[in-house]
């Protein structure tokens, strides 16, 4: 039976998934109230909807309009947190994101989406295929699909699709019976001990999913996730795989295209699905579309209806999401904080620029990840044509020497005039802005607050023009 009636309260409610179980609270009319540490789109958007979410972490304030029953706690939040300190106090169960978040989905046939990298994408685009398709999903994301707004809904159907976040294990607590797995790469090691734990972690995840009589989808072409998908099917795990690769089970074909977005079929079971032209560009999408429509035929949706959602989708928040435009330079921003990520999104952004330059700002996020990938996140960057690096996203991190904004500059293999390692947030618009002429794109790049610089970037290249 559930703990999540009665009156929640959510620590860190502002954040990408806790405030998708909030909205998806509200809707089954459950008391909601939370506090974040500063204020956000995401806090202002569920007050209208009911729910008490203030700024600012109080014990007192928690239980000002009734003691909560249950206290669901973000991932960030310390143990120390004043609110988490009253509710132990008063003897409230207190659920981490993880555990809330299977109680949230434990009557559904859940549908979660892993992978080191594309996952709100991926997400996103089996939502849409769904929608599209008249089953009405619930759903939880990590960022707002632009179609809906939302990054959460509780739908009519039986089905509920999640992005399963493998950063603090939580993809091994749903209870998962269709499986997505689109790369396997280290990253987050903060939490995991090394990358073996990585790799088992994600065994896990896709055996489980037949342990339930599922199914699991995995990119065969990522060398990470073609060793996860060997190591469960030799436990009896059902994977199907996809990707450009003849060894794949369904298999992608990239075609040429006048359009910004990217163009293929997928060839499975004989059968040839396209040509899909979606909306969004880069290879990387194309192989998100298809693990996202694999699933969906899997689960009763017509070859129709994958092409009809797929090319309906739009995209989603911060991902390379279109910012604006000022005399023919365009602004985009995306979330991109790994460098395979970069990479695929420098290259997408390539296609897009056509013969114009591709100006890019990379802010970092941890210093564990900037220590780890400090030369692989230079490389990548050089795929741009002039290069802002910013300092590192770190709040409240003890810094690594060596795991700086300057090393990562200097690992940039541009000229020296087209690199700049600038400390100051605020002065980062001003180098974007100058450096950009008619025809350019800009790229705002990080898991930070880099992409609110995109509206003074775009003032800027108006005062210049």
């Amino acid at each position: 039976m559930t703990q999540l009636n009665g009156h929640v309260h959510i620590v860190g409610i502002g954040g990408a998934g806790m405030s998708g179980i909030a909205r998806v609270l509200l809707t089954r009319d459950v008391k909601v109230s939370g506090s974040d540490a500063k204020d956000s789109r995401r806090l202002q958007a569920l007050q209208p909807l009911g729910a008490d979410a203030y700024v600012g972490h109080s014990g007192e304030r928690m239980v000002a309009h009734g003691v909560p029953s249950v206290v669901v706690v973000s991932t960030a939040i310390p143990a120390t947190n004043p609110e988490v300190v009253r509710a132990h106090e008063l003897g409230i169960p207190v659920l981490d994101r993880a555990t809330a978040l299977a109680e949230l989905v434990a009557d559904y046939t859940t549908i979660s989406v892993a992978g080191t990298h594309g996952k709100t994408t991926t997400t996103s685009m089996v939502t849409v295929i769904l929608q599209t398709a008249g089953k009405n999903p619930s759903f939880v994301i990590g960022s707002e699909i632009n179609e809906s707004g939302s990054n959460a809904h509780q739908g009519t159907s039986d089905l509920f699709v999640v992005e399963a976040d493998e950063s603090d294990g939580t993809f091994l607590v749903l209870p998962t019976k269709a499986a997505i797995v689109t790369n396997v790469e280290p990253d987050h090691l903060n939490y995991w001990e090394n990358y073996q734990a990585i790799e088992d972690a994600f065994v896990e995840f896709v055996v489980q999913a037949s342990v339930r009589d599922g199914f699991a989808v995995v990119c065969g072409d990522d060398s990470g996730a073609r060793v996860v998908v060997e190591r469960s099917r030799a436990l009896g795990a059902r994977v199907v795989t996809y990707g450009q690769g003849a060894i794949n089970d369904a298999i992608v074909t990239l075609h040429d295209s006048v359009t910004a977005g990217a163009v293929f079929d997928i060839v499975v079971d004989g059968k040839t699905i396209g040509p899909i032209a979606l909306k969004v560009p880069g290879a990387h999408n194309a192989l998100n579309a298809t693990a996202a429509a694999l699933v969906c035929r899997e689960l009763g949706c017509s070859d129709e209806q994958l092409v009809a959602g797929l090319e309906a989708f739009s995209g989603t928040h911060r991902r390379f999401e279109f910012r604006g435009e000022v005399n023919g330079v365009r602004v985009f921003d995306d979330y991109a904080h790994h460098p395979t990520e970069i990479e695929a999104v420098l290259h997408a952004a390539r296609r897009v620029a056509g013969e114009g330059r591709v100006i890019a700002a990379f802010q970092a996020h941890h210093f564990y990840r900037t220590a780890l990938f400090s030369k692989e996140f230079g490389q990548a960057l050089g795929l741009a044509d002039f290069v802002v690096v910013l300092e590192v996203f770190a709040p409240g991190e003890t810094p690594i020497p060596g795991a700086n904004g300057a090393t990562m500059a200097g690992n940039v293999p541009l000229p020296a005039d087209h690199v700049v390692f600038e400390p100051s947030w605020s002065a980062v618009p001003e180098h974007l802005a100058h450096a950009a002429r008619p025809g350019d794109i800009i790229m705002t790049l990080g898991a930070g607050d880099i992409g609110m610089m995109c509206p003074t970037i775009l003032d800027l290249l108006t005062s210049e023009s």
